[in-house]
């Protein structure tokens, strides 16, 4: 299949390459260039073996991506996969418009598949509790291994606690600076995407879980140094994919489903404010959200929860 031929023997021509470089200097994440990499390559893997020949972008029909969202659709990605394989690929053709290399997108208004409504999976209130309370348990049970540092326990403690405080992205947590946090404001400078700064209210809790953290590690950190370290020795950063992997550590420890992302810890964060009677425009400020549809996503659940307590509650419901 064209998918799995390896990335280095698939031709995406300097065009492609540009592109993707452009991502990064436009305050990007590297998921986003990962992903729109992962969807050129494949769309030039299957090109590849449907012609023989590398891709002239600019001689490309409207056709050719017609036969590749069949292709998709006959394997096993969901739409919402084959929705971000075409997304890769319109962002790209806008930018070979802006840099004049065509006049016209091939895969403008191209008719995909409409995505599967679905709610964002969150925790309860007692769920993030107990969660909360994962690593010390685990710290006393490792407390008898060899290597043994609590300060990871202690890191663990605050990246969960920042993380549902703020409605944190995982990519915005790892960026985080010390001059970020604002201790007597109570509030913390976020860089978001497309490199765009928002204030963000932060508790109590996490504030004070940050500066148990530090005393544990000895951590002293310069203004801009990370608020969180994956080494604080050599003041190496924390990787989204180590608090991926350490998150889903304590999920199994609370009794959680261990598949749960950082970023459900989001949801959570923006379904208990919404449930608490905070307004959509204020959540969209605190998300770092481009437009209020990408937030009005979260009154579907506290909707449908009205309706459970109205039903409930009321006489004649």
């Amino acid at each position: 299949m064209p998918e799995r031929q390896e990335n280095a023997e698939i031709i995406i021509g300097p065009w492609a390459d540009k592109f993707l470089g452009s991502l990064a200097a436009k305050g990007g994440s590297s998921y986003t260039e990962r992903n729109y990499r992962q969807a050129l390559v494949q769309f030039c893997a299957w090109l590849a073996e449907q012609k023989g020949v590398p891709p002239d972008w600019a001689s490309l029909q409207r056709d050719d991506f017609r036969y590749f969202l069949r292709f998709l659709g006959r394997g096993q990605l969901s739409r919402a996969a084959i929705q971000l394989r075409f997304s890769a690929l319109r962002s790209f053709y806008r930018y070979l418009i802006r840099e004049g290399v065509v006049a016209t997108s091939p895969v403008r208004n191209l008719s995909l598949p409409k995505l599967e409504k679905r709610n964002p999976m969150f925790l309860t209130v007692q769920q993030f509790a107990t969660l909360a309370d994962a690593p010390s348990k685990e710290m006393a049970a490792a407390s008898e291994e060899k290597d043994f540092d609590p300060a990871i326990y202690f890191r663990d403690a605050a990246i969960l606690e920042v993380i549902y405080s703020c409605g944190l992205r995982v990519s915005e947590l790892c960026q985080l600076r010390a001059s970020d946090v604002d201790w007597p404001q109570e509030m913390v400078r976020v860089l978001g995407k497309g490199k765009k700064e928002r204030l963000v209210p932060i508790g109590q809790p996490a504030l004070n879980a940050i500066e148990d953290y530090w005393k544990r590690a000895g951590y002293k950190p310069s203004a801009e140094q990370p608020v969180f370290c994956a080494n604080v020795k050599h003041i190496r950063p924390l990787s989204p994919r180590t608090v991926q992997l350490r998150l889903k550590k304590y999920l199994r420890s609370a009794g959680l489903d261990p598949n749960l992302t950082p970023h459900k810890l989001r949801h959570s964060f923006a379904t208990h404010i919404l449930d608490a009677g905070a307004d959509l425009r204020s959540v969209q400020e605190l998300l770092g959200h481009a437009h209020l549809a990408t937030t009005q996503v979260y009154t579907h659940i506290t909707t449908e929860r009205l309706k459970r307590s109205y039903q409930k509650s009321h006489p004649r419901a």
